[in-house]
């Protein structure tokens, strides 16, 4: 008993060393500064960190390295609207302007029809921004629908602040208290906000472009829902395992985050072979992969890109955050490095984008 319980520890270290040895091959072949990556089958993890938290120096990443997750934070208010709806306080198909006269909305009629429902799906016909949202002028700017509500999918991160708006006005709580009270406290993500705390200053990750250079780091001082939502692997990966049981809703709530809510055929780009594969749910892509349903998503603020990809049916999950603005082009060598070759589709889709 003894002698296989080794021979299967040596199976093990040398399995990851083999995949530490490709995944920084594959770093430096992408020109990603760094990353933290965790992949988990039943129960079972393996974790890396690797990489430099800027370029340049020997500040190496590590589990706690804050990272931006960019629009993964998007997930997180999904989750948290939902836990709303099981409190009976947000009903997904009530428009959302009867619960709050959102003012950059005035002069548009038709966003009566705009729904929490129609948000987490990406279908209010809003735009991703209607301006630079980290300007002050953005926070008053009109808005307006570039398409009619419900009639296709069109990525929006101004319908998740509009949500976030609504939230915040029905609770009386800034996003970053209801996060804290209904996910990162829940949970346990201690290393978790959607604004800067003064404690990461001592292990944040600089951003850096396609060349390689460092940007910055972006100290959030406002939450927003759309991408300001700063986070580590670890943290964010309990948050996937959490979403994966259920955890915190009630069942017929988690299973919207498994279904589709829309078949994700988008505005402006024809339908493509691909479209077939792809949907989505109140809050999460959906994907007919060669390994199964899958539930994803991707974040991407430039100069930080990371994504996840779960598989409820082999109870797998990956994810991995980088500090690059070339961190997507890592993603399907990395799910045929962890996951094993097949057809993902997520990847393909987003290249379709028009």
């Amino acid at each position: 008993m003894k002698n296989i319980l080794t021979l299967a520890l040596l199976l093990y270290s040398f399995v990851t060393t083999a995949q530490q040895a490709e995944l920084t091959a594959l770093l430096k072949k992408e020109n990603v500064t760094g990353i933290q990556l965790i992949y988990s089958k039943k129960g079972e993890t393996t974790q890396y960190s690797l990489g430099l938290r800027q370029a340049g120096t020997t500040q190496a990443i590590d589990a706690n390295t804050i990272f931006q997750a960019a629009s993964l934070g998007k997930v997180v208010l999904a989750y948290t609207a939902l836990r709303l709806h099981d409190q009976g306080r947000l009903d997904l198909d009530k428009s959302l302007l009867s619960y709050y006269p959102y003012p950059r909305l005035q002069n548009e009629p038709r966003a009566q029809k705009i729904t929490a429902r129609m948000v987490l799906g990406h279908t209010t016909g809003l735009p991703n921004w209607a301006g630079y949202p980290l300007a002050e002028s953005w926070k008053t700017s009109a808005l307006h629908l570039q398409f009619a509500p419900d009639s296709c999918w069109s990525y929006s991160g101004e319908g998740y602040v509009f949500l976030q708006k609504t939230l915040e006005h029905l609770t009386g709580k800034s996003l970053e208290q209801l996060a804290q009270q209904e996910v990162f406290g829940l949970l346990k993500m201690q290393n978790s906000s959607f604004i800067w705390q003064s404690r990461f200053d001592q292990n944040a990750a600089f951003g850096h472009d396609k060349a390689g250079q460092p940007t910055d780091v972006k100290r959030f001082a406002e939450p927003n829902g759309g991408f300001s939502l700063l986070t580590t692997a670890p943290d964010y990966h309990r948050f996937l395992q959490a979403v994966a049981r259920g955890k915190g809703l009630r069942p017929a709530t988690a299973k919207l985050l498994t279904t589709p809510a829309n078949d994700a055929n988008r505005c402006t780009t024809p339908l493509t072979p691909t479209d077939a594969h792809i949907a989505w749910a109140c809050g999460v892509g959906l994907a007919a992969t060669s390994h199964g349903p899958a539930q994803w998503h991707w974040g991407d603020n430039g100069d930080f890109r990371g994504f996840f990809m779960t598989f409820p049916d082999t109870k797998e999950t990956l994810l991995f955050l980088t500090n690059s603005a070339n961190g997507l082009r890592l993603t399907d060598d990395v799910l045929r490095l962890f996951v094993g070759p097949g057809q993902y589709q997520a990847m393909q889709w987003l290249s379709e984008e028009k």
